[in-house]
């Protein structure tokens, strides 16, 4: 861990996994539910948390690098359900590096629970982990210079959700209607750090998708 000044009243701490900042993450709310930390703000980040708003940083700095961070808490029941369209341009790309057919995408995405470990890019993106490692995908080796809102998307370790319009290099694998930034709501973002979210297949694409799905394993029942 390394815990570094940011002005005057800020510290950015460093660790060496996301693991380990979604652990630090989750360990300072409940330093400060409990009255434990005096601080503004807690902005988690995929190896950093920023803690700004503090009294007496130096102290604060100190009592960090001297404590032993405990591992990440049993995670809250409640599960943010996103219904998502499994018919985004790069599925068949997303499956040919996973080594599956189409159909099983849609499958093994939305069999995945995710959890929110940062949020950043655009107002209400979420970056969510949960899919293991041999599921990684790296992002597109030319940017599209216009992602629709709604588009649900992989790059590394991550899945995300375009809150709106923008451009963007991730591989586009469905889309969703779900809000996840609105003005009007109380919290706008639809996703924070630390939420569970799981991914619900809608509509025809999702139902063509089953429908593969059931037919590969029926071939391979009968092959085997």
């Amino acid at each position: 861990m390394k815990v570094l000044p940011v002005g005057d009243d800020a510290l950015l701490v460093e660790v060496s996994s996301g693991e380990e900042a979604q652990a630090l993450h989750a360990e300072l709310l409940r330093r400060r539910a409990e009255g434990a930390l005096r601080v503004g703000e807690i902005v988690p980040a995929a190896r950093t948390v920023l803690l700004d708003g503090l009294p007496d940083p130096r102290r604060t700095a100190a009592e960090l690098t001297a404590a032993d961070i405990p591992p990440v808490p049993p995670r809250a029941p409640e599960t943010v359900e996103i219904p998502v369209r499994y018919d985004g341009p790069d599925l068949a790309d997303v499956a040919a590096h996973w080594g599956v057919p189409v159909a099983e995408v849609a499958r093994i995405h939305a069999g995945t629970e995710f959890q929110v470990a940062f949020c950043g890019f655009a107002p209400g993106f979420g970056y969510l982990t949960g899919l293991p490692s041999r599921y990684h995908v790296p992002r597109r080796s030319t940017p599209r210079t216009a992602v629709p809102a709604g588009a649900v998307a992989l790059a590394g370790p991550y899945t995300g959700v375009y809150p709106r319009p923008s451009p963007g290099g991730w591989q586009l694998i469905g889309t969703t209607d779900a809000p996840l930034w609105d003005p009007a709501r109380t919290p706008a973002a639809l996703l924070s750090p630390g939420t569970r979210v799981r991914f619900v297949p809608v509509g025809a694409a999702s139902d063509r998708n089953e429908s593969a799905t059931a037919g590969a394993a029926a071939g391979t029942a009968g092959a085997a």
